[in-house]
């Protein structure tokens, strides 16, 4: 029989010491040989991330060794921070930002020179002994330069610019024959997912690039993953037609002298649909598909919140659902006769999942979390869409509380944490998350929000957040939370918002200039749009562009969405999280609200993490904020912890 207790003080398994001692991340993915390699992100090792190698035998073991951190700074937030071919690993090492080598067995061993550079998204040019990668110079002042660049792999200070000129690149990819380069880039103020360009070029004689021929992309047209098929096909992403679909082109070689625009056949889409085949591009080497032959491409897409495996017969353009049992797939690789992917679904951490093509078997290689969770603890994701401004709809995954050891008191209506996703210009999905579940366990409900401006919808409902930043996101989470409530689903008393960064902002915003929410939690959230406009990095420095409007000419839309200048309208207890080194969203985003809120005699609390950069990385920390949170909402709302956590000093309490 069930413990009767009110919502908030169930006693749960899913401890925050659960969480980070048995937790790791799983990153980018690369295939050698019969070798397959990932990168783990460890917060028990202080967050480090750890290159790690399986072999055919099944044998697991870490490539790369303490102290080194296998993680890139480009454009801050890193991706393909690693490379491999014949054995041999290229790495780019936190510290230092220079690139490593290493053999198996072997100490890795500095290939580029100390200098003030980032590099991103290598690859390995065999034929003429080099990586060809993303560079950002650091060396002179104002913005970094980015620029497609070769190193040398006998002699790694023979670094050679082979493309210059664009504020941004990514996906340097080599045709099969080494004969072309293709790559993506694009400008301020556009962001990767407003507009791209897609290029090829042929590589001369001596390594340099020759005339360069625009393929496809524009201002208004994002283009992701180019990819050259065995046959010498280079196929792509474009969502020209609001939706992100394959598409590819043909080259007719020689490019020289340089073919016009149009010359080359483009074709509509492979596979015309309403469905998102690609992703925003936040990292390097985000990768939803792979060509696995001249005739089949094997890929994963999004509807309606949720992924979908399936095999593309590039003959026929016929797409075939591949049955799994799991609703969010990405990074896709293929070798031979398998595929590799990131995997999870409600009850299933994320995990590393082979797919055998001739025997459709699933072998799952490596899990996120070792953890075996019984499912009556586990809270499984409603797709819900509800009503929201100017007769539209919005979209989120509402979790119910779930705990097979108790249930509330007659009557008695959960209280509600809504979660706003980072970005914005991202998405949230339904993959099992232990955070969520800590939630849910205790007796509280969770709304994660996929508001306007959120992707795997489109770019129409990608676009709502067009000049509307703190506007639209900040309704969608409010309507979500206020259909909720007259639904009857929970507490419309015991509402709370929490969000990261960006989500940190809408969760401010939320607070300061609507009346729904009764409490909230910011990590590293924006407080001063200002501010943010004038201390950023060099990726996102013209983002609010198309957010907020040009800055400074619409200074009066800075002040006016930033919650600091209108912090006498927010009137419930707040807590924030900050990193000490976050260089996104400086500590004093977040110090100023504090100090506003304390001056104003409101309940609120700040957590500061040394060390600690945009985005919580070391299982200490971690665990702290997840307790924080939760036993700042136990003063708040008044409800009995069902174990003492470490507490977090409430100012005005």
């Amino acid at each position: 029989m069930n413990t009767v207790a009110p919502y908030g003080s169930w006693k749960s398994p899913i401890t925050s010491d659960l969480i980070v001692s048995g937790t790791v991340g799983l990153g980018q993915i690369a295939i050698d040989g019969d070798d397959i390699y990932w990168v783990e992100g460890r917060p028990s090792e202080a967050g480090r991330s750890v290159l790690v190698r399986r072999t055919p035998d099944g044998t697991i073991s870490d490539v790369t060794p303490p102290p080194f951190n296998v993680r890139t700074r480009v454009n801050e937030y890193g991706g393909a921070a690693f490379a491999v071919a014949g054995g041999v690993v290229y790495f780019s090492h936190f510290a230092d930002q220079r690139i490593y080598a290493q053999t198996l067995n072997s100490q890795p061993e500095p290939l580029t020179p100390a200098a003030n550079s980032r590099y991103a998204d290598a690859m390995v040019d065999k034929q003429r002994n080099r990586l060809i990668c993303v560079r950002e110079d650091h060396a002179g002042e104002g913005e970094p330069v980015n620029t497609i660049v070769s190193i040398n792999l006998d002699n790694g200070e023979d670094i050679k610019i082979l493309t210059q000129g664009n504020d941004f690149y990514a996906s340097p990819r080599l045709s099969p024959d080494g004969s072309l380069l293709s790559w993506i880039c694009w400008n301020h103020p556009n962001m990767p997912w407003d507009g791209t360009e897609l290029w090829v070029a042929e590589i001369n004689a001596d390594g340099s690039l020759g005339e360069k021929y625009l393929v496809a992309g524009g201002v208004d047209e994002s283009i992701f993953q180019p990819e050259w098929s065995p046959d010498g096909v280079l196929y792509f992403v474009s969502d020209k037609s609001n939706w992100w679909n394959f598409y590819r082109w043909q080259s007719r070689t020689p490019l020289n002298p340089p073919l016009v625009r149009g010359e080359a056949e483009i074709e509509a889409s492979l596979c015309e649909m309403a469905a998102e085949f690609g992703l925003p591009q936040w990292v390097f080497g985000m990768s939803t598909y792979a060509v696995v032959s001249e005739n089949k491409i094997i890929c994963t897409y999004t509807q309606q919140g949720k992924w979908y495996l399936a095999s593309l017969d590039l003959t026929t353009k016929q797409l075939t659902t591949i049955e799994t049992p799991y609703t969010d797939i990405s990074s896709v690789k293929a070798r031979g006769g398998n595929v590799v992917f990131l995997a999870g679904s409600p009850t299933e951490s994320t995990a590393i999942v082979q797919l055998n093509l001739a025997t459709s078997k699933l072998e799952i290689l490596r899990q996120s979390s070792n953890l075996s969770i019984n499912p009556g603890y586990l809270s499984v994701p409603e797709p819900i869409e509800f009503p929201t401004e100017n007769n539209l709809t919005a979209f989120g995954f509402f979790y119910p509380p779930k705990n097979q050891d108790f249930a509330a008191p007659a009557g008695e209506k959960p209280p509600l944490v809504v979660k706003s996703h980072g970005g914005p210009t991202a998405a949230t999905s339904s993959s099992m998350n232990l955070k969520i579940q800590y939630w849910t366990s205790r007796g509280f409900a969770v709304l994660d929000v996929n508001y306007g401006g959120s992707t795997g919808y489109g770019r129409e409902y990608r676009k709502r957040l067009q000049d509307s930043w703190g506007i639209v996101d900040v309704d969608d989470c409010a309507n979500g939370a206020k259909y909720l409530a007259q639904k009857g689903l929970v507490d419309g008393e015991r509402m709370a918002i929490a969000g990261g960064s960006a989500g940190g902002y809408t969760t401010l915003c939320a607070l300061t200039f609507r009346d729904v929410f009764k409490a909230g939690a910011s990590y590293y959230g924006v407080s001063d749009l200002e501010a943010l406009a004038g201390d950023t990095h060099k990726f996102e420095a013209r983002y609010l562009d198309g957010l907020i409007g040009p800055y400074p000419e619409r200074k009066d839309l800075y002040v006016h969405r930033s919650p600091i200048h209108s912090a006498e309208r927010l009137s419930c207890p707040v807590i924030f999280f900050q990193g000490l080194e976050d260089k996104v969203v400086p500590p004093n985003q977040a110090e100023m609200m504090v100090e506003i809120l304390k001056a104003k005699g409101l309940p609120v609390a700040y957590v500061a993490y040394e060390g600690e950069q945009h985005g919580f990385r070391r299982a200490e920390n971690i665990k702290r904020t997840l307790d924080g949170e939760f036993y700042f909402y136990s003063r708040v709302f008044k409800f009995e912890l069902a174990e003492p956590v470490e507490e977090v000093p409430i100012y005005n309490l």
